[in-house]
């Protein structure tokens, strides 16, 4: 089958128009600032099938929750982005016919995803039933410098024969969300308004009072002559949650009238309600004076920064260079750190699937990302916010019980659970685990050992605290256990034992006394405000040692392999490889029951706990592991094939890393889960970073150094890639088995280089060659 999208180092490309696919490529071609989105839909309308989504970051709606049977403790509500101003609309008219892409034969249809500049556009030919033909060519983006400032120039050319056209730019916040679990309309309207040169419209939601103004101006030209004079007609159109104004003129054959249309987004997270459709139009207009070309050049000056400091290029294989690229430029679109009230939703900016809401994905796969491409303020403010949400945290674990603790939820927008599925709400508790590693991860990484005693300290003794109320300690296995329990493989559920939950349950305990050492030590001032804040006492630090120390972490003692739970032997171990193609994927052609029955792995589960605590197992301990569970995993979450690509590149197992990389990097270009339609798996393209980087590219942070083991597939010329590291910006280059590691400043850099311990300085570079006999970085075992 010839592939849909092109392959093109810094492009997206579709050559030709399939309203089937066309919901695919909406999610794959969207656009984002970080601070809004927006899906590649059309400008002019399509009556073909589409989900028409703009959104606005942090503005979001307590959907109610909709179950089939309640239980006690489940959610009120299923938090969700909205969807909000259709900003991007201009109907066109020619000859009395409204342009419609699902009426007209189209042809010579071009849709680009320009990730070197940060920009869509579009081209193409149409035929409309009353036999006019015109050229259609646009261009838009969200700006990245102008936050709250989205544009575009839009091109209309008739073919052959004059004719009389209608532009009709809009606003338009009369929408819907898809998910609405009832089918309701999220929005209340304010104020709506328009004028020959200008529209306007401000919502406020029906829940929470969040509020969104647009604004909206143009600019009109022709071509022909520079003194040509043409005659514009303007009527404005305004009803509720709309307003727009349609201009009307005489295009000659061959003609090409251009709309300029900038619209500015403003929301009440940002600027007093009053204040809100003042500052909308204060921003449009701006923009309007700086003009298209001059907002474009500043765009692309924008992202040149991004690449400057994040690029990965891969020489010799063009699918795996795209891949990662468009991978990184939608992590870019989605997040950008400025804002440490904001995280990242699975979908990001791309689709409602997910209500756009925060995951343990964020610390689990995000965080890692963050702090090699960006200053690590960035990534602080990921663990700020879950510090902000730390007493709504502790509200959830008294929801279940608990005399004290913390337990994050699973899904959440303002620290409140508001997932409602009890496998996933009430057991998946592993996600405190990730909460607690990426503290633990972000402090190795830069050294910023003072976020400990400022905010990281005071969420480990909450985390520790939950874990002490939720183990129960058996006698006769003389263990503490963790009964009742949904792991990261979400096709097991109420498991008791889960490996994964319970080896980072223990490691978080140990982890917290290690701090409080630490802190009572070199920061006791720290230390004791904490204490004292949230009533520490030495016989609670004492308990979650004996915890951390005697939890069940069970091992088949055969084969050396962690029990992914207590009684996974028993299921009948049929690798994926023996089973008929037609029962795949499981999750769409198998009952739950036959499912939770099944020996399969939805994701990386033993594994997953085997990455994040490398440095505690070696080689020999992961191979046995990743050779058990690896052909039982079918890999139906977006999140799995990153962490075996990982594995698989340390335990030198290169095709399959290379297999999975592929997998991870192309889930979306190449529809693989056949689910992109809702939108891209943003969150798990921080775990194809993670492949490159940490997987080929060998990278962990051990004792304040950063370690680099670098190798590339045989199928790639060259591997370079680019971390930021303590101040020091790092240029990884690798290729036929040797690498070079240049310091593009401004500090130096405590490298460890193929097992070769290296200080670089500003300016410097080293080189080195790979030992193929040489273990991995985590080879040594630390405790």
């Amino acid at each position: 089958m010839k592939p849909y999208l092109k392959v093109n180092e810094w492009r997206i490309i579709e050559d030709s128009f399939d309203p089937e696919r066309n919901e695919v490529s909406e999610s794959v071609f969207s656009i984002g600032n970080g601070y809004m989105g927006q899906r590649a839909n059309f400008e002019e309308r399509y009556s073909g099938p589409s989900l028409q989504g703009s959104y606005m970051a942090g503005v979001y709606y307590p959907d109610k929750t909709r179950v089939g049977w309640w239980k006690n403790g489940y959610p009120e509500y299923f938090a969700k982005v909205l969807n909000s101003v259709n900003w991007i609309g201009i109907d066109v008219e020619i000859d009395g016919e409204t342009l419609d892409l699902s009426a007209a034969k189209v042809e010579d249809f071009v849709r680009t995803l320009d990730m070197k500049e940060g920009t869509l556009s579009r081209s193409f030919t149409a035929t409309l039933s009353n036999g006019k033909k015109i050229r259609i060519e646009s261009l838009r983006f969200v700006s990245v410098p102008f936050k709250e400032i989205g544009a575009i120039r839009y091109t209309v050319t008739p073919l052959g024969d004059a004719a009389q056209l209608k532009l009709t730019p809009y606003l338009d916040a009369d929408v819907a969300n898809k998910d609405s679990n009832y089918d309701e309309k999220f929005w209340d309207g304010i104020a709506q308004d328009s004028g020959v040169d200008y529209a306007s419209v401000e919502v406020r939601t029906k829940k929470l009072d969040f509020r969104v103004a647009s604004h909206m101006v143009y600019e009109l030209a022709a071509s022909g002559e520079a003194d040509q004079e043409f005659h514009v007609e303007a009527e404005t159109h305004k009803r509720d949650k709309f307003a727009g104004l349609t201009l009307s003129l005489r295009a000659e054959a061959d003609q090409s009238i251009t709309l300029y249309k900038y619209v500015a987004n403003v929301t009440s997270r940002d600027h007093e309600p009053d204040t809100l459709a003042g500052k909308a139009q204060e921003l449009a207009e701006q923009a309007l004076e700086r003009g298209f070309d001059a907002l474009l050049d500043a765009q692309r000056e924008a992202w040149a920064v991004k690449w400057r400091d994040g690029d990965i290029v891969i020489e010799g294989d063009e699918k795996a260079q795209q891949a990662i690229r468009f991978n990184i430029f939608q992590l870019h679109q989605t997040y950008t750190g400025e804002d440490d009230r904001l995280n990242i939703g699975p979908k990001g900016f791309t689709g409602e699937k997910y209500g756009g809401s925060t995951y343990w994905d964020t610390e689990a796969y995000c965080i890692p990302f963050y702090l090699s491409t960006a200053d690590h303020s960035v990534a602080r403010n990921l663990l700020v916010y879950r510090y902000k949400h730390l007493e709504k945290a502790k509200e959830n674990a008294a929801k279940l019980g608990f005399a004290k603790g913390a337990l994050y939820p699973m899904v959440t927008m303002n620290g409140e659970e508001c997932h409602n599925e009890w496998e996933i709400t009430f057991e998946e508790i592993h996600r405190n685990g990730a909460i607690a590693y990426a503290i633990y991860n972000y402090v190795e990484y830069t050294g910023d050992s003072a976020y400990l005693g400022e905010y990281g300290f005071e969420v480990l003794a909450e985390l520790s605290r939950f874990w002490e109320e939720r183990v129960n300690y058996s006698e006769r296995r003389g263990a503490y256990l963790i009964l009742g329990v949904t792991g990261p493989n979400e096709y097991e559920n109420n498991v008791n034992n889960n490996w994964y939950t319970n080896r980072m349950a223990a490691w978080t305990l140990e982890y917290t006394t290690e701090v409080a050492r630490k802190l009572r030590s070199e920061e006791p001032e720290a230390f004791a405000a904490v204490a004292e804040k949230i009533g520490l006492t030495d016989t609670e630090l004492e308990k979650w040692t004996d915890i951390s120390e005697r939890m069940l972490l069970a091992e088949d003692p055969e084969s050396g392999v962690f029990l992914q739970q207590d009684g996974f032997l028993d299921k009948d171990i049929l690798p994926v490889s023996q089973l008929d193609p037609s029962h795949l994927p499981i999750n769409q052609k198998w009952s739950w029951d036959r499912i939770l029955r099944s020996c399969y792995i939805k994701q990386a589960d033993v594994l997953q706990g085997l990455f994040f605590l490398g440095d505690r197992y070696d080689l020999e301990t992961k191979r046995r592991n990743f050779d058990f569970y690896e052909p039982i995993t079918v890999h139906e979450s977006s999140l799995s094939p990153c962490v075996h690509s990982i594995l698989a590149g340390e335990l030198g197992y290169t095709e399959k890393a290379y297999e999975m990389y592929l997998r991870t990097s192309r889930l979306d270009l190449d529809n693989y889960n056949n689910d992109t339609e809702d939108g891209c798996h943003t969150t798990s393209m921080a775990g194809t970073w993670m492949s490159v980087v940490q997987g080929f590219g060998g990278l962990r942070v051990r004792g304040g150094r950063l370690v680099l083991n670098p190798f590339s597939p045989e199928s790639w010329t060259s591997l370079s890639f680019k971390v930021r590291f303590r101040g020091a910006r790092l240029k990884v280059t690798v290729s036929g088995g040797k690498a070079i590691v240049e310091n593009e400043g401004p500090e130096s850099a405590a490298l460890t280089l193929y097992g070769r311990e290296i200080e670089l300085s500003a300016g410097e570079s080293v080189s080195g060659e790979r030992d193929p006999q040489a273990g991995a970085p985590d080879e040594t075992v630390r405790g």
